[in-house]
């Protein structure tokens, strides 16, 4: 990750009202990320140093804040992905599901201003954030008897809203960010989910999860173990049969991730390199063949289901709701608090293709959970805010 950093020598300092903001080292973030501070705050894998290398095309800074980050006193950091406008010295930031920060302080300016400070000096024209804090949460049981013809999540009353989601958005709408693709849209505008799936874990026995899987789910279960699926964790040496699988997955659900074998192999190698087992390889074998792999990663105490791919035939012996089980009981092994399904279409119309991803999660028991999504801003002057429009007609025309 070198390679891609920018030398702290080449990065000017910012300190605002006692919060110093520094450059720092990979080993004094993932120190932080470790510690009961860190930890506390829940970072995803999208803001550990290891993705700076997954991310082709970034340059990449790790920041941190707080009475001495030198030290490793910190409150905060962040991984920020740099982009460069062509033609231009001026770059584009993104801190996909970051920054690493505790939201619910009522000074936000107290590291934001600083953080936002730094990278103007750096010659950032417009930054994108992903704030960690729940918006609404639905539960599956609600969802299932909520569905209809032109249906959406945002037409049912959420099971739960969360106050420092609500008080966070009005904050960073206050301070000129806008929630990228706009509000009500689903996420359209987002890089990330805005909405995904959790299975909570804590304080739930193997019997309670299994238990809050639906009955076709454990029939399911049971009719991948009758008829003799095999669940292992693979290595990256099967890491081509998963790329075959998921353009057969792409091509009969009618979706793109428009990823290579190469970044799954980055992101294997990386993300492995940083903390052993951090990526972990699933696959489900039935009379010696791969149906279906799908990947899992690890950060703290939080696990992530991050993609899934199965073959066309023998879809009969249910080798993707082995795999998913097997999962969420090693997720919970652990010692996840949560086992996170990643992204779900905000449709409840079952006549609608993406309904069918939602319902196949809906049937594990847990919560469908809207994020704050992304948010955006161009950093000030008529110039920054000339080039963030130019960027986005730039991004629309990729």
């Amino acid at each position: 990750m070198s390679a891609l950093l920018v030398p702290p020598s080449r990065v000017p300092q910012a300190r605002n009202r006692g919060v110093a903001l520094r450059t720092i080292t990979g080993e004094t973030y993932r120190a932080f990320l470790t510690s009961p501070a860190g930890t506390a705050l829940g970072a995803g894998f999208l803001q550990c140093p290891s993705w700076a290398d997954v991310k082709e095309g970034w340059r990449a800074q790790l920041l941190g804040w707080g009475p001495a980050p030198e030290a490793g006193e910190m409150t905060g950091v962040a991984l920020v992905l740099l982009r460069q406008f062509p033609g231009t010295r001026k770059y584009f930031a993104y801190l996909p599901e970051g920054p690493v920060a505790d939201w619910s302080d009522p000074d936000v300016d107290g590291w934001l201003v600083p953080l936002l400070e730094h990278l103007r000096r750096t010659g950032v024209f417009a930054v994108r954030i992903g704030p960690s804090p729940v918006y609404r949460r639905w539960d599956a049981a609600l969802l299932k008897s909520a569905t209809g013809a032109g249906r959406r999540l945002g037409d049912v009353l959420a099971s739960e809203v969360d106050p420092l989601g609500t008080a966070v958005a009005e904050r960073l709408r206050a301070r000129g960010w806008h929630r990228c693709g706009g509000e009500g849209t689903g996420g359209d505008g987002d890089a990330q989910p805005r909405h995904v799936f959790h299975v909570p874990l804590a304080g739930r026995t193997t019997e309670d999860l299994w238990t809050g899987l639906n009955q076709e789910w454990r029939r399911n279960v049971r009719r991948a173990q009758k008829e003799g699926v095999e669940v292992v964790v693979g290595s990256a040496v099967e890491l081509p049969e998963f790329y075959r699988l998921l353009g057969i997955t792409e091509r009969r659900d009618g979706f793109r991730l428009g990823r290579s074998l190469a970044y799954y192999e980055r992101q294997y190698a990386a993300l492995n390199a940083e903390e052993p087992g951090r990526m972990k390889l699933y696959l489900a074998r039935h009379r010696g063949e791969i149906l279906a792999a799908h990947t899992m990663i690890t950060v703290g105490r939080r696990a992530w289901y991050q993609t899934g791919a199965s073959a066309d035939h023998r879809r009969e012996v249910r080798p993707s709701n082995a795999l998913q089980w097997r999962m969420m009981q090693d997720a919970q092994a652990h010692g996840a608090d949560v086992y996170d399904m990643r992204g779900v279409p905000s449709t409840l119309d079952p006549e609608e293709r993406a309904y069918g991803l939602l319902r196949w999660k809906l049937g594990t028991g847990g919560q469908v959970v809207e994020t704050l999504g992304e948010w955006e801003r161009p950093l000030g002057g008529s110039a920054n805010h000339a080039l963030h429009r130019a960027f986005q007609a730039y991004l629309n025309r990729r």
